[in-house]
């Protein structure tokens, strides 16, 4: 079953919590810090009152003040729909728009001032154009807790601006890293009672690892025993393997067995632009840790910042990834052993980490998880099929079998691929035949609807028949399971051999056989056209891989001696690992093992030319031939090996 990672409780957190929720925000801290703070607010906001009073007076819509023998003129032309009067103070509206005689534009509305000596009879020249006497003013104006509220609108936003930035810079984080949107992290406080966790029930297949991490869970579970006898409980455990084999899946079921908060992370997720930041992120995950403690932090892929520093420095002397691990550092350094906090650190690439992070000390443990053995895959195919309905034909102890080398990570995809061609097919169960055709389409890749002229089907049969006929002959070599020509993946055709159990260190003949088997497809193009095609790239690119490990890392080779001429990264900076002089041997040795392989390989083929045609013919009326099938057309008979149990 697949269990996803736990969410983030804020954007701006780059770990994960799981078993432990968020603590009620606490109240902003007030005192002394903010005093002087508070009068520049003060003094800021009786300038933005000002300044909006101003405005708002600018934007008043003020009515011209005309003179009264302008105003008489418009009452004797009718023109006047209603006045106001104060005293001798006039406001009125015109019936239409007059030019402004004292500016520009036009007016409606107006004001004027009638003077204490005329004697003109206002009242009856109003009365007899109809004129209306409101008893309120034409122009109603503002009143002063509107012109209030309006003014204090932008006082409000600067005050809120004001209190966010004030909360930001008492939040700790400081520099660059506060004023870019770093917020204080929520609290964990207490375990979360009935949620669902990860346990060791949900991991299979590496029981070994599983034991040595007991010893972790039981520390957690019973630490006063521990502190009793004087033991301490290792700071970090480091988990290096191959991607896919569930390093994140057994720390957090060591969380969930222990019963204890599980803070995740991937490394890269610690490093930003701003040197510092990574940094900063550190010490609060820590810090968040310890306050919840005992507790686990879970850093995977720790070789993006674990790297060994020494390479060139950024500006300032350090860059943000050496910052980073060297605030890791110093907090591993920082337990006592009584914080109860765990560090468990994931990578497939232990060899490139610091020196310093692996010591004793900090990584106690280096635990090494490596893909599961044929036991171990069954057990991890019966938890991924746990939700899917098999039907009474699937036998998961087969499937484990055919699967040798598989992570965890694959049987999964493998077991869900099959439960998509169910679904596809209609079915109510997956069946056996679902988790061979999901096999082959995860190893070999899809089938392609290509149409191949004659002679190219042809000469792919062939090539398809040279490699399972070798594989057959060859003494040791994995026993043949399938045949096809047709196109899967980039491949025109393919062979499928796997061994009957697995393996862990390799002879000098099986590697020979490997080389010849691989060869095959060339040596049969070679012996029945007398031709070379492009379609054994991909061949001898194993051939390479294999013949270069045998020569430079194995010691298989009589000239170059039992040397590690080449180390594992041979294949990025191949020339640079040896003298001049080995390399040159090194190229000599692998061309002579090449050679005689190949040369092995099409003296087989001419000598057992009838098979290769009998197998070839039967490829091209069928297309696909099954292990038994293969052998019995070949006229060749397999003694099975008996596996052994465990």
């Amino acid at each position: 079953m697949t269990n996803p990672a736990p969410p983030r409780k804020s954007p701006d957190q780059p770990w994960r919590t799981e078993g432990a929720p968020e603590e009620p925000p606490k109240s902003a801290p007030g005192g002394r810090r903010m005093r002087g703070g508070w009068w520049s607010l003060v003094v800021t906001a009786l300038v933005v009152f000002l300044i909006a009073n101003v405005v708002l007076s600018f934007l008043d819509e003020e009515e011209p003040t005309i003179s009264y023998t302008a105003f008489s003129r418009q009452v004797d032309d009718g023109n006047v729909s209603k006045i106001y009067a104060k005293g001798d103070a006039i406001q009125g509206q015109l019936k239409k728009a007059q030019d402004n005689p004292e500016g520009e534009g036009t007016y409606t509305r107006f004001k004027t001032q009638r003077p204490a000596f005329a004697d003109d009879q206002l009242w009856e020249e109003l009365t007899r154009h109809n004129v209306t006497v409101t008893a309120e003013p034409v122009v109603q104006q503002r009143g002063f807790l509107t012109n209030l509220l309006i003014s204090l609108a932008p006082l409000l936003l600067l005050v809120v601006l004001w209190v966010f930035i004030a909360r930001r810079m008492r939040a700790g984080l400081g520099g660059a890293g506060g004023m870019f949107g770093r917020k204080p992290p929520p609290r964990p406080v207490e375990l979360e009672p009935g949620e669902k966790r990860t346990t060791f029930a949900d991991v299979a297949g590496i029981d070994e690892v599983e034991g040595e991490l007991n010893d972790v869970v039981d520390f957690l579970k019973n630490p006063d025993a521990y502190r009793r006898m004087g033991a301490k409980m290792p700071r970090g455990v480091l988990l290096a393997g191959p991607p896919g084999t569930g390093k994140t899946l057994l720390a957090r079921a060591v969380a969930g067995e222990a019963g204890v908060p599980f803070f995740s992370a991937s490394a890269s997720e610690f490093i930003e632009m701003i040197v510092g930041v990574g940094a900063s992120r550190v010490r609060e995950l820590f810090a968040e840790a310890r306050k919840v403690a005992p507790s686990i932090i879970f850093i995977d892929e720790i070789d993006t910042i674990g790297r060994a520093r020494g390479g060139g420095a950024a500006v300032g002397g350090h860059d943000e990834r050496e910052q980073t691990l060297n605030q890791i550092l110093t907090e591993m350094d920082g337990f006592s052993g009584s914080e109860g906090v765990i560090v468990i650190a994931a990578t497939n690439r232990a060899d490139v980490l610091d020196p310093a992070l692996t010591r004793p000390g900090r990584f106690d443990r280096v635990v090494n998880v490596a893909p599961p053995d044929r036991g171990g895959r069954e057990a991890i195919l019966r938890i991924h099929t746990r939700e899917i309905p098999l039907g009474p034909d699937v036998d998961l102890a087969q499937v484990a079998r055919t699967t040798p080398g598989m992570t965890g990570a694959e049987l999964a995809n493998l077991a869900n691929e099959a439960a998509l061609l169910a679904v596809k097919r209609g079915q109510q169960t997956v069946t056996q035949s679902d988790l061979s055709e999901a096999l082959e389409k995860v190893q070999l890749g899809a089938e392609r609807a290509l149409v191949m002229p004659e002679e190219e089907r042809r000469r792919t049969a062939y090539h398809e028949s040279g490699h399972a006929l070798l594989g057959m002959l060859q003494p040791g070599a994995d026993p043949v399971r399938k045949i096809t020509i047709v196109p899967r993946g980039r491949a025109l055709g393919v062979t499928l051999s796997t061994p009957e159990s697995d393996k862990y260190a390799y002879t000098e003949e099986y590697l020979r056989g490997r080389i010849i088997g691989a060869l095959g497809g060339m040596a049969a193009e070679h012996v029945v056209y007398g031709v070379i095609t492009t379609g054994s790239e991909n061949d001898l690119e194993q051939v390479t891989k294999i013949v270069r490990g045998m020569v430079a890392r194995w010691g298989m080779s009589r000239q170059v001696g039992r040397l590690s001429a080449l180390p594992n990264d041979a294949q990025q900076a191949y020339g640079l690992a040896a003298a001049p002089q080995t390399l040159d041997v090194i190229d000599g040795e692998m061309r002579r093992i090449v050679d005689e392989c190949y040369e092995e390989a099409c003296r087989k083929l001419r000598d057992h030319r009838g098979q290769l045609d009998a197998l070839a013919e039967a490829l091209l009326e069928r297309e696909t031939l099954e292990e038994a099938d293969a052998y019995r057309i070949a006229g060749i008979t397999r003694l099975a090996k008996v596996d052994a149990e465990g």
